[in-house]
């Protein structure tokens, strides 16, 4: 062995200042490919007007704080998942409710709505991933064809179907992602690197989409490649954990939202962090991000119970949106960029537009 004359610290110190120093050289080789900011390339580009967002509906139901939405890709459901265990399937045009499954656990972290509209699935605090058929058949009892599909070694952060209803994307407490079989409730992958807990994740928006990306309490955001298991890209610029990360709807960045106040915008093909919207007076978390239909604008909820809308390319905001009572915990704009909605920590749902 090489090592037998060094001290096991000796190693492991030397070992760390070698991993550090090739870091400082992949950031330098980084750096030299950056010629240009975001916001000077969007000089060029008209300002947005002024543009009014309204609360439209607001969704009243929950016993306690609202933890995680989904939309249908109907356009018109929505299902919600809260601290109370409870899970409800919404009408967003008419507020009223569909379907609701008490779960065995209280805070259900993450819930989403299956591709064809016909399941949900939900998890928090029982470490697992559950699916519910959704009927018409009102006498019927949707706990009894609960089928429980993943399992994991600590909470689950958050779930999202792949583009089929039978495979499922989940991320947990215990520092892994994992895709699942929905049918078998077999393990297809699992997703190692992140050091700490994974609270989101975000499936890349192509059809053929291989790709997912991952954040968590490491402060990391990973992108993952579904068929082979491997972490692809990894970035790790924000000074605290990472709340949410979503993809730019060309699939081509994602941007995130952090405790440390900031969202950010990474691109893949640049390889590197090139926004970040902050300002000066903002100092609480982000919790929830996601973008317009077309990209321009980044919506983003706030522990300070407000609601940021970012102009993307000049990095300003160019809205703030009041009305939440608590801290705003979920936000995802509707399938066809009509609306969007957010949930709170007041025990309610908003529909903006």
């Amino acid at each position: 062995m090489a090592t037998e004359g060094l001290h096991e610290n000796e190693t492991l110190a030397s070992l760390k200042s070698e991993a550090e120093s090739l870091k400082g050289k992949l950031e330098e080789e980084r750096a030299k490919l950056h010629d240009v900011e975001l916001h000077q390339v969007a000089d060029r580009v008209e300002a947005l007007g002024q543009f009014v967002m309204k609360t439209r509906r607001t969704l009243k139901g929950h016993g306690n704080k609202v933890l995680c939405m989904d939309w249908c890709k109907d356009k018109r459901r929505i299902v919600s998942s809260s601290q109370d265990g409870k899970v409800i399937v919404w009408d967003s045009f008419t507020t009223n409710k569909e379907h609701a499954v008490t779960m065995p656990c209280t805070w259900v972290m993450a819930c989403a709505y299956a591709p064809s509209g016909c399941a949900i699935a939900c998890g928090g605090l029982d470490n697992k991933c559950s699916v519910y058929p959704l009927t018409f058949d009102k006498n019927e009892n949707m706990a009894a064809k609960k089928k429980s599909v993943a399992m994991h070694t600590n909470y689950l952060s958050a779930c999202s179907f792949t583009n089929s209803d039978m495979q499922i994307l989940t991320a947990s407490g215990d520092g892994t992602c994992a895709l699942w079989d929905v049918e078998s409730g077999q393990l297809l992958q699992s997703f190692h690197g992140h050091g700490a807990d994974v609270l989101c994740l975000d499936l890349a928006p192509s059809e053929t989409g291989n790709t997912f990306v991952s954040g968590g309490c490491d402060k990391k955001a990973m992108v993952w490649d579904m068929r082979s298991g491997q972490c692809i890209q990894s970035f790790e610029t924000h000074e605290s954990d990472i709340n949410s990360v979503r993809y730019y709807p060309s699939g081509d960045a994602f941007a995130s939202g952090s405790d440390d106040a900031t969202c950010r915008l990474y691109d893949l093909r640049a390889d590197r962090e090139v926004a970040i919207y902050s300002k000066e007076s903002i100092i609480f978390g982000a919790s929830s991000v996601d973008f317009s239909l077309s990209g321009r604008l980044l919506f983003a909820g706030y522990n300070d119970y407000t609601i940021n809308v970012w102009d993307v390319l000049k990095g300003s905001r160019v809205s703030i949106l009041f009305g939440h009572e608590n801290r705003v915990s979920t936000l995802r704009v509707s399938p066809d960029g009509t609306a969007f909605c957010s949930g709170s920590w007041d025990h309610t749902l908003r529909i903006w537009a």
